[in-house]
């Protein structure tokens, strides 16, 4: 592939992606600040473990496929279908399997993370895992095509679906049976129309050597997965377990909609960025100043990001969530600065380890980090809420440190070359976040908290100036938007 042709389809994908979490997350905070106004917090702790079994079963049902589908270089179309359609298979029959075993165990798995008495709840909301599987390696064949349109407005139209089935069903007291019923539907509905669009379709061929083959790259990333699902749902079975429902729904609630918030800069970056590693990992000094070029990039959206919301939480919680949620606020101000920092020097390590082929160095790195996080989640929570929320946010630096010592050792990326690539904007955010400071504790309102706002934005973008590569990236990044 040539430079320039990948150049180009790298672009293409990034600024579809980007339109796309752009669309998402106009579309997400109307239907979210809806709901937050309907639906007590106790509901969003419901579904906050059901969205936790689901997860868990759906990496049983990919078992790693997808990242295959797109890393692997394959000799031509037909191997390429080929390989799709063994993948397909197997994730749908295990998605039927694990469906039936839910549906069998449903009570016991309830009992387990804290819901007793939902057994009938877990069941019906796993019926969404079968369609998981069948759009699971539809988008994976699109990503690896930097195809990123087609996933543009098929994003945008299960987007939707919360605003005609979701909120009327909230509105007519369903509670959390409405985003239940709203997420399978979701997931219908992307399985239905990428099958539809898409130049593979599904078909008899099976080929157990494939899958021989298939597997000896996918049990790592399973296994990989496994311990991402463990970092990332830890946190909710304990206090679904040791807290009450309450405060499940504060805590999960808080930390999602940030995450959403930073995923408009890391979910549009994500997808490309491991298609591109995955077509340049032969190419070692491409491969770097490729990630570098990223990882520069997203710093200079994710720093001032992380510190504003960390600054502004009251404000941010106000309203998206409403006047009910303010309790929420430390949470969100907290969760976002140590988003920031663990974005843009650990985020993407995952992603250099799976391009690279190795995803069982993303295991290591997530197991070294469970082996510090659980007993400091269990210790903290017996200790209350608060400091629970404060240790597990700021326990994540020590991730960051273990990615660091892999990326050094194992594919020869310098940590200090990492944090001296992002020391312009790490600096300008800084210098934003002490403009803000003083400005917040200056007066009070949400008018001056308007004000205040664009003054930090205003000023980091003045600090940015003072730096000519930075200034150049933006330069050159804005002007090729405005030209497409």
């Amino acid at each position: 592939m040539k430079e320039s042709g990948l150049s180009n389809k790298v672009f293409n994908a990034t600024k579809w992606s980007t339109i796309t979490e752009v669309a998402a997350k106009l579309i997400l905070p109307f239907t979210n600040m809806v709901l937050a106004r309907i639906i007590a917090p106790e509901a969003f702790g419901v579904v906050a473990t059901i969205t936790m079994i689901v997860s868990f079963v759906d990496m049983f049902t990919d078992a790693g496929f997808q990242k295959y589908i797109v890393q692997y270089n394959f000799r031509n179309k037909l191997e390429k279908h080929e390989y799709a359609n063994v993948a397909f298979v197997t994730n749908f029959i295990m998605s039927i399997f694990l469906w039936g075993i839910i549906a069998l165990f449903s009570d016991q798995i309830a009992l387990l993370v804290g819901n007793p008495g939902l057994g009938n709840v877990v069941a019906i909301a796993c019926v969404q895992l079968p369609f998981t599987a069948f759009s699971s390696i539809q988008i994976a064949l699109y990503r690896r095509n930097f195809d990123f349109k087609t996933l543009f407005w098929v994003r945008i139209f299960s987007l939707c679906i919360p605003i005609f089935v979701t909120i009327p069903l909230a509105l007519l007291g369903l509670s959390y049976w409405s985003l239940i019923i709203g997420t399978i539907f979701m997931q219908i509905s992307n399985a239905v129309i990428l099958t539809i669009k898409s130049e593979w379709k599904p078909s008899r061929f099976y080929d157990f050597s494939i899958l021989k083959k298939m597997l000896s790259f996918s049990i790592w990333s399973l296994v990989e997965a496994i311990s991402i699902w463990l970092t990332t749902w830890v946190d909710t079975f304990i206090i679904g377990n040791m807290l009450s429902e309450h405060f499940l729904g504060i805590y999960k609630t808080s930390t999602t909609m940030v995450n959403a918030i930073m995923s408009l800069v890391t979910a549009s970056i994500v997808p490309v960025l491991f298609s591109t590693l995955s077509r340049l990992q032969d190419d070692n000094e491409e491969f770097k100043n490729f990630y570098f070029k990223m990882q520069r990039i997203v710093s200079i959206l994710i720093f001032p990001l992380g510190i504003g919301v960390y600054l502004y939480s009251d404000l941010a919680t106000k309203i998206l969530l409403g006047d009910q949620w303010m309790e929420a606020s430390k949470v969100v101000g907290v969760w976002a600065l140590t988003s920031a920092i663990m974005i843009v020097f650990g985020h993407f390590c995952s992603e250099v380890y799976r391009a690279k082929g190795k995803p069982k160095l993303s295991f290591i790195a997530q197991l070294l980090h469970l082996v510090v996080l659980i007993p400091v989640t269990i210790i903290s929570c017996k200790h209350g809420f608060w400091l629970l929320v404060y240790a597990r946010s700021w326990i994540r630096m020590e991730f960051i440190l273990v990615h660091f010592i892999i990326m050094r050792v194992v594919i020869k990326i310098s940590f200090l070359k990492t944090i001296k690539n992002v020391i312009p904007t790490a600096l300008s955010a800084i210098g934003m976040g002490l403009i803000g400071y003083f400005l917040g504790r200056a007066n009070e309102g949400v008018l001056w908290d308007i004000i205040s706002i664009i003054m930090c934005v205003v000023s980091y973008f003045v600090f940015l100036y003072l730096f000519p590569r930075i200034r150049k990236e933006v330069y050159s990044l804005g002007a090729r938007f405005i030209s497409r």
